[in-house]
Formats: structure tokens, C-alpha cells, sequence
């Protein structure tokens, strides 16, 4: 790590929903700020190890685990982990004695954030999810701001320090042209283009659906291509019958180029998460959401429902995907321009690509060296986003 003036660590992973907002707003940090030293905080278990160092982060990585949905056992081995990373992560932090922290959700989230609170450094959380996860409800208390994604969530928190922003998204997300996606992922930029993924483990019933479909695409098979993200379990067994098929496509367990992946896609067939819909609606994507339903709170649902209720996407409970039904909507959005259109007009009405900016103005006004630079980059990013 250098000595950069300003230290700012995020916190937060386990999955993509909690992670890549973060990296959003590392990116925008990086921007205002050229002195920034930016620390990640995640866990060792979570998508944060294999992602972050492929992004050029320092990431420091504690031994933890959550503590929801799992056995009396677990939650004690959980509960002694907790305990260790605590005192590692504040021995890390007073080290560090970076100027904020920002906290993105979910356990990867929970001890950076209480230890930050114990060293009196600034806290900052972000929340993602229309029903708050149990990590930031509590830590909305040790927090100067908290930032939502929807406005349905300011219940769940003190108002006085609660403000709307939007989910931070990746700005690479935005610029990438349909001709460089479609050429890192091999894929014709001629045809129509299905982007299929689960999160980064996949998702069983997305990848069993979509290899059932197939068999009804058959007669689209010179039109219509897939990309595809099935997670580790499933990969071998999904190529396989895009090979028995000869169904054109790309078919990977893991996708660490989502901007790419995007720009090469006409439509996409995935889950709900807070952190897909902010970027496919930053986009204006036509999709078919499928919301996992074991989310907590049925969450996904909720975020998917405001969505469909709009005419903004499609939405297909768990319950009812199968292969025939499935491939009945993507011919529909195949064959069906204008419905694609307004798709993508309704979708981008609930898009906010300036997320990233309003968070870091409200991160900036949190550092306690007033200097002139940060003073002089708070005004302008105000400026931005109005």
C-alpha cells in the first residue's frame, strides 16, 4: 500500500451485490480524488477474494461467517471467528487510521464497521436491498450517513442522517460498446444476444430452465446466440447440452467482465438482486427477472414486482420457470422490437447512473482533514449531481 493523503476503506462482500457497488464507488473516489488510498475489507470466503486482486485492490480478508439460516453449531464457530476478526480488523484500522469508512452490506460488512466505530473513524453505510439486511440495520446506528437504494427503506433507519442516492454502478458499465463485448466473450455481434446468470454461484433452476428452452429455440438457433453463466457446479453439465443442441454461445462458471457481458447482450434472463437491477436499469436493459425465492424478507421479489408492475421488465416467480415458458418469452423479446423498446424506455426511468457521485459527495463532506482539495471536490461533486 503507498501513503496517500486521503484513506478511505470499504467494507463489505460475501456476494456481487454487496461487492461491486463499493468498487463503484472506489472508481468515483479515485476520480475526485487523486491522493486517495483506497483499503478493501472483505472476508476469505467471499467473492471479494478472487475478484478484488483481479481489480488492482488491496483487499484486507478476515476470517468470518454469517450467522443467518445456519445450524446452532455454525453460529458458534461463527460467533468465535467474529470475536478473532474483531480484534484484527481494529489492530488493521488503527494501523491504517484511514480518514472514513464505507460499509456496503452483508457479515463481510459487520466488523469493519463496529471496529472503525470503536477507533472514532467516520462511518458511512450503503444499503442496497428495498428490505435492509440485519448487518445495516444495526450498523445505521454507529453511522454519520446512511445511503439507500429506495425510499421504501428510510423506515428501517434513523431519518436524520438517511439519504436517497440510488445504487452505485460501475461507470466501465456505461461505456462499453456492443462490438468490444461481443468480442471478448467470442461472441457474432450480428445476432441476437440472450445473457443468462444466477449470481456469481449460478443458479440451479435458471441454468435447468434454460437448457430445457433450448430444445424449443431450435428453430432460432441461426439468430439467436447465449451467453451464459452457470457457476462452478453446473458448467460442465450446461455446456454440454448447448454442444448437444449446437446452440451458438459462450458458456462460463464465472464472468469477471460484467461490462462487457452487458454491452454484448440484447436481453437478459437473471436474479433480482438490488446491485443487477441497478445496473441493468443504469442501462435500460430488456430482462426477464427470476427473484431467488429464499431471499430474506423475499426481498428479490419485492425489488423484481416494482419493476414488472411498471412495465419495466418481466418477471417469472421461481415456482413457474420452466424450459417451455421461458423460451416463450425470449421468442416474444426476440421477435417483438418495439416491446423490447419499451422495456428498455421503462427501464431506464428507474435507473440512477449518479449514484456513485451523490454517495462520495456525502463521504466527502465526512472527512475530517478539511483541506482544500476535499473541500473544493465536495462542492463540485454537489454540483454534478444536481
Amino acid at each position: 500500500m503507498s501513503s496517500g493523503k486521503h484513506k478511505i476503506v470499504i467494507a463489505g462482500g460475501g456476494t456481487g451485490g454487496h461487492l461491486y457497488p463499493g468498487i463503484a464507488i472506489a472508481e468515483e473516489i479515485k476520480k475526485r480524488l487523486d491522493d486517495a488510498e483506497i483499503v478493501f475489507m472483505g472476508t476469505l470466503k467471499g467473492i471479494e477474494a478472487k475478484v478484488l486482486p483481479a481489480e488492482k485492490y488491496y483487499v484486507k480478508l478476515l476470517k468470518t461467517e454469517g450467522f443467518v439460516g445456519v445450524s446452532i453449531f455454525r453460529k458458534i464457530r461463527a460467533l468465535y471467528r467474529t470475536i478473532l476478526a474483531f480484534f484484527e480488523a481494529y489492530s488493521f484500522l488503527k494501523k491504517l487510521n484511514p480518514d472514513l469508512m464505507i460499509g456496503t452490506g452483508g457479515y463481510a460488512s459487520f466488523i469493519p464497521v463496529a471496529a472503525a466505530f470503536f477507533l472514532s473513524i467516520p462511518i458511512v453505510i450503503h444499503e442496497q436491498n428495498s428490505i435492509p439486511g440485519v448487518a445495516n440495520r444495526m450498523l445505521s446506528r454507529l453511522a454519520q450517513k446512511v445511503c439507500i437504494t429506495y425510499e421504501s427503506s428510510l423506515s428501517f433507519f434513523p431519518k436524520n442522517k438517511t439519504v436517497l442516492t440510488g445504487n452505485p454502478v460501475r461507470e466501465k458499465i456505461l461505456k462499453v460498446g456492443k462490438q468490444e463485448g461481443a468480442l471478448k466473450f467470442s461472441l457474432k455481434d450480428n445476432m441476437f444476444t440472450v445473457f443468462i446468470f444466477g449470481g456469481s454461484l449460478g443458479a440451479r433452476s435458471l441454468n435447468t430452465a434454460a437448457m430445457d428452452a433450448l430444445e424449443h429455440l431450435l428453430p432460432y438457433k441461426d439468430r439467436i446466440q447465449f451467453l451464459h453463466q452457470t457457476g462452478d457446479k453446473d458448467y460442465e453439465h450446461v455446456r454440454s447440452v448447448y454442444q448437444r443442441w449446437g446452440m451458438a454461445g459462450t458458456v462460463a462458471p464465472f464472468i469477471y467482465n460484467m461490462p462487457e457481458a452487458y454491452a454484448a447482450s440484447d436481453m437478459i434472463v437473471c436474479r433480482a438482486g438490488a446491485t443487477t437491477l441497478a445496473e441493468i436499469t443504469a442501462l435500460g436493459m430488456p430482462s426477464i427477472l427470476v427473484p431467488f425465492p429464499y431471499a430474506t424478507a423475499s426481498h428479490q421479489e419485492v425489488n423484481a414486482s416494482r419493476l414488472a408492475v411498471s412495465g419495466a421488465a418481466i418477471m417469472i416467480k421461481d415456482s413457474d420457470l420452466n424450459g417451455i415458458v421461458l423460451a416463450e418469452h425470449i421468442k416474444k423479446l426476440y421477435m417483438d422490437e418495439n416491446m423490447r423498446n419499451r422495456l428498455k424506455r421503462e427501464s431506464m426511468s428507474f435507473g440512477r447512473p449518479e449514484a456513485a457521485r451523490k454517495v462520495v459527495c456525502i463521504s466527502l463532506l465526512l472527512i475530517k482533514d478539511k483541506t482544500l482539495v476535499v473541500n473544493q471536490e465536495y462542492e463540485r461533486c454537489l454540483t454534478d449531481t444536481e
